[in-house]
C-alpha cells in the first residue's frame, strides 16, 4: 500500500488540496512543481507531529498548530506526535514539557507517541538524539555538503555591524566554505572551536505549500550558509529537524507561516541527504483584533491563563477554530473536540492573517456550559464543581443541596457565561438567607400572607412554574393589587435583592419549601419591625 499525496490544484490565486486521489500525484497548472519527491511511505500511514520547544507556556498560536494537527491526523486515522525541541539549551524553562502536556490533554489532543506516551521512533526529546545528530552530520561531511566553521563570534558581529551600517541585511559571509579540507582539519587538530555550516545552493523552482500553493524562495540570496551543528555539540533547529522529521516517518509538516521562508532550506537538506521529504503546509499568522501580531508573553495568549479562570477546554478550542476556516463549516462555535475532527479540512483553510476575537469567549463557552448543564451525565461534576465554589466563596452557605444547585443551573443557564458566574450577586439569594428591606404598608403583610398560603396549597410534586405563576396570578386577580406592587414585595422576601433573576424563577430555583420558609420569615421580620415602629411612637 502506497501513501497517497493530497492532489492539489489551482483555483483562481487560491490553492485547494482534496482528498486522497491518485498514487502520490501533484497536479498543478500554470506553474512548474519543484522536482522534489514528497514521501510515501510504504505502510500508507499519514504521521504528523507537534514539536514545541520548551521555553515558556502553550500559547494560542502553538495550540492552533497543535490541534490542526491531531485534527488532521485524526480525520486520516494517522498519527499524532508530540517531539520536544530542546537544543537551545539556553532558553529552557524547567517543568514546560509537563506543562505543555498538561494543557494538551486537557484540551483533548491526544498524543499517540511522545514523551509521556513512548513509541517506536523514539526518543522523542531531542537532547536525547545527540548520537543521531553526529552520525548524520557526518554523511553531509564527508559529501561536501557540509563544512566546519572557525569564525569566532567577535568576527561574526563585526559582520553583522557592518553589513547593518551599509543599510544590507545581515548575513554570513560564506568565508570559511572555501577552506581546504586539508586546511580545515589542521585547525579541528589543533582544538580550534568550530561550528558546522551547511552549503546553501541557489534554487528558484516554486515548491508546493498544501495551504499557500506555489512557493518561491531562493534561499541562497538572501541568506549565507547556516549552522548545522554548533560548538557545543547541538544541533540547530533547522538540522534537527529535518533529520527528526525524516527518521521518524513523518508525512505531513503543518506549521505556522513564520517557518514557511526556511522549507527551502529545509528541502535542500533532503535533498543533500537524497530523502524524500514530507508535504509542506503552513498555518496563517494569529493577530489581535486590530490585526497585529499578539506577543507570546501576553498572559492572556496562554492556555493555562483561560484553564485557570475557569473556561472549558472546548471553549478555547473554538477561539482558536474560528479564526482562519479549516473546517467543512462555516462556524465551530459549541463543537466538541469530536465533532472538529469530523467536520476539518485543511483545503479550506484561509491563507490571509487569522484575527483572534477574544470577545466572543465569553459566548463560545456559554455554548458549552448549556450543553453540559442539559448533559444528564456531566451535570453532576458540574453540581459538585459549585458546590466546591461555594465552600471556598461562601460562609455557611444556606443550601448546597443537589436539588438547589440543579435548580440553579438549569433555569439560569441563559444567564451563565462561565460557571464561576453562579457566584454573582444576583444569585446570592440562593445561597445565603435575605434581610429583606420593607416599607411598613399595609398591602406588603397582605400580600405575603396571600402568595404564602396559595403557594403552600400546591401539591409538592406538582410545584412547576403553570402551578407556581397560576397561584401567583390568582393572588394577584383577586386581591386587586397591581403585577409591579406583588413582584416587588415578592423579590424583597424571597431574595432581599432589588435585581435579579426573573421573581418566579427564584422561587422555582429555591424549592417550594424554601419559598415558603422565606416568605415565613418576611412576614415575621415585617411583624416585629411594625412593632419596633409602634413602640416608637
Amino acid at each position: 500500500m502506497t501513501l497517497k499525496i493530497l492532489n492539489v490544484i489551482p483555483t483562481g490565486t487560491m490553492w485547494r488540496m482534496f482528498p486522497f486521489g491518485s498514487l502520490s500525484t501533484l497536479r498543478c497548472r500554470h506553474f512548474h512543481v519543484s522536482p522534489f519527491r514528497y514521501s510515501a511511505w510504504s505502510d500508507g500511514v499519514i504521521r504528523v507531529r507537534f514539536a514545541p520547544s520548551p521555553t515558556g507556556q502553550l500559547h494560542l498560536g502553538g495550540l492552533r498548530t497543535a490541534l490542526y494537527n491531531f485534527l488532521f491526523a485524526r480525520s486520516h486515522n494517522g498519527t499524532f506526535i508530540l517531539r520536544i525541541e530542546d537544543t537551545d539549551q539556553a532558553r529552557l524553562v524547567p517543568g514546560t514539557v509537563e506543562s505543555l502536556i498538561q494543557m494538551l490533554e486537557w484540551t483533548g489532543i491526544c498524543i499517540d507517541e511522545g514523551p509521556n506516551r513512548g513509541g517506536s521512533f523514539g526518543p522523542y526529546i531531542q537532547s536525547e538524539r545527540l548520537s543521531l545528530y553526529t552520525e548524520q552530520i557526518k554523511t553531509l561531511l564527508e559529501s561536501g555538503a557540509a563544512y566546519p566553521c572557525f569564525c569566532t563570534t567577535r568576527r561574526l558581529d563585526l559582520l553583522r555591524r557592518e553589513t547593518l551600517a551599509r543599510g544590507e541585511v545581515p548575513r554570513y559571509d560564506n568565508r570559511c566554505r572555501h577552506l581546504t579540507r586539508s586546511d580545515a582539519q589542521a585547525k579541528i587538530e589543533s582544538g580550534v572551536p568550530h561550528t558546522i555550516r551547511f552549503k546553501l545552493e541557489s534554487y528558484t523552482e516554486p515548491w508546493l505549500d498544501l495551504v499557500f500553493g506555489p512557493v518561491t524562495c531562493d534561499i541562497a540570496s538572501v541568506e549565507g550558509d547556516p549552522i548545522l551543528m554548533k560548538s557545543d555539540g547541538f544541533p540547530t533547529y533547522h538540522f534537527a529537524n529535518v533529520i527528526d522529521d525524516h527518521f521518524m516517518n513523518i508525512t505531513h509538516v503543518l506549521r505556522g507561516v513564520e517557518w514557511q521562508i526556511s522549507t527551502t532550506k529545509h528541502l535542500l537538506l533532503y535533498k543533500a541527504f537524497g530523502w524524500d521529504p514530507p508535504a509542506f503546509g503552513h498555518f496563517p499568522l494569529l493577530t489581535n483584533k486590530d490585526g497585529r501580531k499578539f506577543s507570546k508573553r501576553q498572559n492572556d495568549v496562554h492556555v493555562e491563563h483561560y484553564k485557570n479562570l475557569g473556561y472549558f477546554p472546548e471553549a478555547v478550542l473554538n477561539l482558536v477554530t474560528n479564526i482562519g476556516a479549516g473546517f467543512t463549516v462555516q462556524e465551530t462555535a459549541g463543537m466538541d473536540i469530536h465533532q472538529l475532527i469530523a467536520h476539518f479540512d485543511l483545503s479550506k483553510l484561509n491563507t490571509h492573517s487569522a484575527q483572534v476575537h477574544f470577545d466572543r469567549l465569553d459566548s463560545f463557552n456559554q455554548l458549552h456550559l448549556i450543553r453540559q448543564i442539559n448533559d444528564e451525565t456531566k451535570l453532576p461534576q458540574l453540581i459538585n464543581q459549585v458546590r466546591c465554589m461555594m465552600h471556598q466563596r461562601v460562609e455557611q452557605p444556606d443550601n448546597l443541596s443537589d436539588e438547589r444547585i440543579r435548580n440553579i443551573l438549569t433555569m439560569s443557564s441563559n444567564r451563565l457565561s462561565m460557571l464561576s458566574d453562579v457566584c454573582r450577586e444576583e444569585f446570592e439569594f440562593a445561597w445565603r438567607q435575605p434581610t429583606p428591606q420593607f416599607s411598613i404598608t399595609d398591602d406588603v403583610s397582605d400580600i405575603l400572607q396571600q402568595v404564602t398560603t396559595a403557594v403552600s396549597a400546591i401539591n409538592v410534586q406538582r410545584y412547576n412554574r403553570d402551578t407556581l405563576s397560576a397561584a401567583v396570578g390568582t393572588v394577584i386577580q383577586s386581591s386587586g393589587y397591581s403585577y409591579g406592587r406583588c413582584m416587588k414585595v415578592l423579590r424583597q422576601a424571597v431574595s432581599g435583592l432589588k435585581s435579579g433573576p426573573a421573581v418566579l424563577d427564584m422561587m422555582l430555583m429555591l424549592g417550594q419549601e424554601a419559598t415558603v420558609d422565606r416568605l415565613q420569615q418576611a412576614l415575621a421580620t415585617l411583624s416585629l419591625d411594625t412593632v419596633d415602629h409602634t413602640s416608637l411612637r
